[in-house]
């Protein structure tokens, strides 16, 4: 999440002040992703060290007040024009729980997808009360409107993963079926025979005579 650019696009509104930008951030998002007043600071100070916001000046509360400028116009715009790169994909921690316990002893990969999965189907029924609540009446104002976006990203996030749970488990099944048809190693088949005994249906392979140039034949 581009904390930073987010910061950006409320600045180009007008001049604002810590606090503020970060109440208006978590409105507009539906504080999906709360901000502390110190992390937007620390993200301001970096934004006026590359010279994209400037401090501008005080409210009658004291507040100092950051504006942005040209260059910070020009690197919002970029932000919006640019795709967001997939090419180095987030860690995402529940994909890595099921990689990791793929193999590991006395973990019940099953167990662990069928918990997960109501986990997230009572998410996404959270998250559906809620957009049905918000569209009991007409949005207000654009705060309201960024917050149904970002709420349908969570239910279509949420039913992804749901589904993505399923194929998993299907995957399991399948593997699980494939592994039991599978006939047992040659290596441990040939620990249980009796020493000089013959494998029924297979014949004994001998190494050919093979006479190197120059050795004598005995005849």
């Amino acid at each position: 999440m581009s904390i930073r650019h987010g910061l950006l696009a409320l600045l180009e509104r007008g001049p604002r002040y810590g606090s503020q930008l970060r109440t208006e951030f978590e409105s507009r998002t539906g504080s999906t992703w709360p901000l502390n007043v110190g992390q937007v600071y620390t993200t301001l100070g970096r934004l006026e060290r590359d010279g994209l916001v400037v401090q501008d000046d005080e409210d009658e509360q004291g507040h100092t007040l950051y504006a942005i400028t040209d260059d910070g116009r020009g690197e919002l715009r970029s932000w919006f024009e640019t795709p967001v790169d997939r090419g180095s994909p987030p860690r995402d921690e529940l994909a890595i729980k099921l990689a990791m316990a793929v193999g590991v002893p006395g973990v019940d990969i099953r167990a662990v997808i069928q918990s997960q999965r109501h986990h997230t189907l009572k998410a996404m029924q959270d998250y559906t009360r809620l957009k049905a609540r918000s569209l009991g009446d007409v949005p207000a104002d654009r705060d309201e409107v960024a917050w149904l976006l970002v709420l349908d990203q969570l239910i279509f996030q949420a039913e992804a993963e749901a589904r993505w749970l399923d194929h998993c488990e299907t995957r399991l099944v399948r593997f699980a079926e494939a592994a039991a048809r599978m006939p047992e190693p040659e290596t441990r088949r040939s620990e249980t025979r009796t020493p000089g005994t013959r494998t029924p249906g297979r014949a004994v392979r001998r190494a050919p005579d093979v006479t190197r140039p120059g050795d004598s034949v005995s005849r």
